[in-house]
């Protein structure tokens, strides 16, 4: 029984191969490619904006447009739909700005929102759900960026904050794990654009 020949190409093809399990053996556990760490965020950011992806249950971090973390987050108990009303559980989805910063939350640490913003109130209003001074107030609040009434029939007081990701448990807001907040809230400063994407 004579040995069969292996072309030239198939063994510098194995080679390589080996070549590459022995550099990236260093991280390989349990059999498996180790996922590195992720990067802190740097101590600035210049240009922060933050996209939310409901259904991917992410918050997304960009220095314009470049992105920089993206952080695991938990919703509202009712997380699908938009929020449309006070205590409907559900999480906001449009443009919003972040109008405050709470360091001594009851979740650690939070950044508040400007919900419900102009569409937000126009849809309210529409539905009969705020009055007209409402309505004015709400409009004049996006203009300025400051935080709108959040004690009208359209809810309020919507937050990114602390106390864990692991399931959809809020009333609307958007939370994420307390090392992660603790990363985030010194970085983003009143006035940051905010996107809560569907």
């Amino acid at each position: 029984m004579t040995a069969s020949r292996v072309a030239p190409s198939r063994v510098l093809g194995l080679l390589g191969l080996l070549g590459l399990f022995a550099v990236s053996g260093s991280t390989r556990h349990g059999g498996l490619l180790a996922a590195e760490p992720p990067k802190p965020l740097p101590s600035t950011i210049e240009a922060p904006r933050l996209v939310v992806h409901k259904e991917r249950r992410e918050l997304v971090v960009y220095s314009g447009e470049t992105l920089l973390k993206t952080y695991r987050v938990g919703l509202g108990l009712n997380p699908v739909p938009p929020k449309e009303r006070q205590g409907d559980r559900a999480t906001p989805e449009g443009a919003y700005v972040v109008c405050r910063k709470n360091p001594r939350s009851q979740f650690l640490l939070s950044l508040g929102l400007s919900y419900p913003n102009a569409a937000d109130a126009d849809r309210g209003l529409k539905a009969g759900l705020v009055s007209r001074r409402q309505h004015r107030q709400i409009l004049e609040s996006a203009r300025t960026g400051s935080c709108p009434p959040w004690d009208t029939p359209l809810g309020g007081e919507i937050f990114v904050h602390g106390n864990g990701s692991a399931s959809d448990w809020t009333w609307g807001c958007v939370a994420l794990d307390d090392d992660d907040i603790r990363e985030l809230y010194p970085r983003i400063p009143v006035g940051t654009p905010v996107v809560v994407e569907p």
